[in-house]
């Protein structure tokens, strides 16, 4: 079985609306809620939607260590929108790290990129399926596939399967390819944000994966 490419996915998704919009008067722009890990992997990921959809930013890691670390990663990621001067609404949900160790009980000892983090994957794409579906998103995704040390294939199919369960479509994504990784790198250069070297969590720290 051939290995699914989901940046070519959603690339055949952009070009469909694409089309749309250069032979119709009111080309349809979908409006796709992009779930945001940080400003960096945010950096690398949103020009590959900006030219064809409408994105709204959606910043909800329950799984931060600290408030302190969740309340800085979400205003680096209001700081580099209005630097980059992006037309993107940014909407920042409250830290809820009890919902994380909730989600997590259990699987502390389990290795990094192991059940423990597909939970938390889970946890944060279904909490941002519920969103666009409650507000009328025509799609999801999610700037965790722009890491080189994150499982791209998982991601995809964990969101896929919680589309179909909340009734929204989620756009497949593979935000590394294309050199988005280091995009974000070039990026986080240029506007001086805060990389982060570590996923977020408690038990990540001290393994570089953003």
């Amino acid at each position: 079985m051939n290995k699914r490419n989901f940046y070519r996915e959603m690339e055949t998704i952009a070009d469909m609306f694409k089309k749309s919009a250069e032979t119709e008067d009111n080309g349809l722009r979908p409006r796709v809620l992009l779930h945001v890990c940080c400003a960096p992997c945010f950096s690398g990921s949103v020009d590959s939607l900006t030219d064809w959809a409408d994105v709204t930013a959606f910043f909800y890691n329950p799984n931060m260590n600290s408030a302190e670390e969740y309340d800085r990663r979400a205003m680096e990621l209001r700081r580099f929108i209005k630097k980059a001067g992006l037309d993107i609404k940014a909407v920042i949900r409250d830290y809820d790290s009890k919902n994380y160790y909730r989600t997590v009980r259990g699987l502390e000892n389990v290795p990094e990129g192991g059940i423990r983090c597909e939970k938390c994957f889970a946890l944060r794409l279904h909490e941002t399926a519920k969103y666009a579906k409650e507000n009328g998103f025509d799609f999801f995704a999610t700037t965790l596939t722009l890491s080189p040390l994150k499982n791209a294939e998982k991601i995809n199919l964990i969101g896929e399967v919680i589309g179909n369960d909340i009734g929204v479509h989620y756009l497949p994504t593979d935000f590394k390819k294309k050199d988005g990784f280091k995009r974000s790198v070039d990026q986080s250069k240029k506007y001086g944000l805060y990389r982060q070297d570590y996923c977020g969590c408690v038990y990540s720290m001290g393994d570089e994966v953003s």
